[in-house]
């Protein structure tokens, strides 16, 4: 099922495209009509890439993924189509004309960036994974573009190219790492590289990255795609110890101001929950200032205000109720105002929602949002409604 070459002569492509649409259900039903007529390693190995290519359609749509070849690590490791597009025109913005794609997977980042006009060498020492890069850019029609090599990164000469991008692998055998001196290669490594590059680079690395591990000399830029964290990128060569969330679709960036932490202050009538790659990137101070709000917390990232300020860094709710934590009063406020869905979210709460849920059985015509958090230390309950 790794090996791609059968997959990519004439009888492999074929199959490929009659299994393309196969249920999961109906699997074993159409595998045994087709090794009638195919050899039982072809047969596999169509339906495995048929399997993988339906989960890939999240990432990289459905015409793309379609057409291109996958591993089950590339499935899950590889960038989401829209981020690479992303960095792609920043890199094409900064006038890059070639890059050294370092760690190139089965070829997403590769692929957006010629797609955006750049030159790419994209290297990779799994011969699978390289291979599937390989099978892509042709695919995709852009092998002109792509060049893939499959060897160690640290051993390539990436002195030919504008810029560096290298993506880690931070998954090992035991699942995700999170030291970044056990990324593969490790991220000093990686640091070394970018800072080698003649024109910029671009490292991507896990979110969760301490702000403090970031280098003084590098931009950090923490990305979200509907409102999920999908990873961070230090980037040199463009504005060093800058830091930014962007959200895409848009993109919209928010740059940090180095404002103090926000003060601690009552509810008032709204609660801003800043976006994901916000928090991340430490810009709730940004996000209060823009809403003329504080925090509920001084450790938790919620924003209260007095006004309604739509801002897209944050999605905004009125606050109805404001009481301490109790399931009991939650219940009977729920039942008063016949709220059958709930929404309920929680920072700063040891319960669960699904708990919680269970514990209050809303029944009713009418919604509600319950936020599980802390106002001033406090355990409390605000309930409201997206504003």
């Amino acid at each position: 099922m790794n090996d791609l070459a059968p997959l990519l002569t004439p009888e492999g492509r074929a199959l490929l495209d009659e299994v393309r649409d196969t249920d999961p259900a109906q699997e074993l039903a159409v595998a045994t009509r087709l090794r009638r007529e195919h050899p039982a390693e072809l047969v596999s190995a169509a339906l495995g890439q048929a399997r993988l290519r339906q989960r890939a359609v999240v990432k990289f749509g459905a015409e793309d993924a379609g057409r291109m070849f996958f591993t089950p690590n590339g499935v899950e490791q590889s960038t989401r189509a829209s981020v690479a597009a992303y960095r792609a025109r920043r890199m094409a913005d900064l006038g890059i004309t070639s890059v050294a794609d370092l760690c190139c997977g089965i070829g997403g980042d590769a692929i957006a960036l010629a797609r955006a006009g750049i030159r790419v060498l994209a290297v990779d020492r799994d011969p699978q994974t390289a291979a599937a890069a390989r099978a892509n850019a042709d695919a995709l029609g852009l092998a002109g573009l792509v060049e893939v090599r499959e060897a160690d990164v640290t051993e390539v000469d990436t002195a030919g190219f504008d810029a560096v991008f290298v993506d880690p692998a931070r998954r090992g055998g035991r699942g995700r790492i999170f030291d970044p001196e056990a990324y593969s290669p490790p991220l000093s490594w990686a640091v070394s590289a970018a800072r080698r590059a003649p024109r910029a680079a671009a490292l991507k690395i896990a979110p969760g990255i301490p702000h403090e591990a970031v280098p003084e000399d590098a931009e950090a830029e923490w990305i979200s795609d509907g409102g999920d964290v999908k990873e961070a990128v230090l980037w040199f060569g463009t504005e060093p110890g800058a830091v930014r969330a962007t959200l895409l679709p848009g993109p919209r960036t928010l740059l940090s101001r180095g404002l103090p932490d926000p003060a601690v202050r009552p509810p008032g009538r709204y609660l801003y929950e800043p976006d994901g790659a916000v928090i991340r990137a430490h810009l709730v101070a940004e996000v209060a200032d823009r809403v003329g709000g504080g925090l509920l917390d001084a450790t938790i990232a919620y924003v209260t205000a007095a006004a309604l300020h739509p801002t897209p860094y944050a999605t905004a709710y009125e606050i109805t109720d404001h009481l301490p934590f109790n399931v009991k009063k939650l219940k009977a406020l729920l039942r008063e105002r016949r709220v059958g869905t709930l929404t309920v979210k929680k920072r700063g709460s040891a319960v669960e929602p699904e708990e919680l849920r269970r514990k209050v059985k809303p029944q009713g015509p009418h919604a509600a949002t319950v936020f599980l958090t802390r106002v001033a230390g406090a355990p409390a309950m605000l309930i409201g409604h997206p504003a």
